[in-house]
């Protein structure tokens, strides 16, 4: 099983991003995918999750301009990211799990670079 991220890059503070996220070789939905992010200098953060019913969660700083979403027929994760700031700049990280932990496994993509520029 591997995650594989797309949809990085460089904008400008205001403007839009979407990343997607497909996970090669699931056999069946996972139970939870989110994206975590690093910015430099900084630790890995959660920005937001989504189960395989469709609960969201997420990151308060995100919160009103990030939307996760998922398809599970295409085992696929999207992250809609609006009104960007530079803040929002680092490594965009996918992540899943299988099923629930600690039953589970946890699964990480090589991660995805956005920078917002002001």
């Amino acid at each position: 099983v591997e995650l594989v991220e797309s949809g990085g890059g460089l904008e400008q503070a205001g403007e839009s991003l979407a990343l997607s996220c497909v996970v090669e070789g699931a056999l069946y939905d996972f139970h939870l995918m989110g994206w975590y992010r690093q910015a430099p200098g900084k630790q890995r953060e959660l920005v937001a999750t989504i189960t395989a019913g469709g609960t969201t969660k997420y990151l308060e700083a995100v919160k009103g301009r990030f939307t996760i979403s998922r398809d599970n027929a295409k085992h696929t994760a999207y992250l809609q990211m609006d009104s960007l700031k530079p803040e929002d700049t680092g490594v965009y990280f996918c992540y899943g799990q299988n099923m629930v932990l600690p039953f589970g496994s946890e699964y990480w993509g090589k991660g995805t670079l956005v920078a917002v520029s002001s």
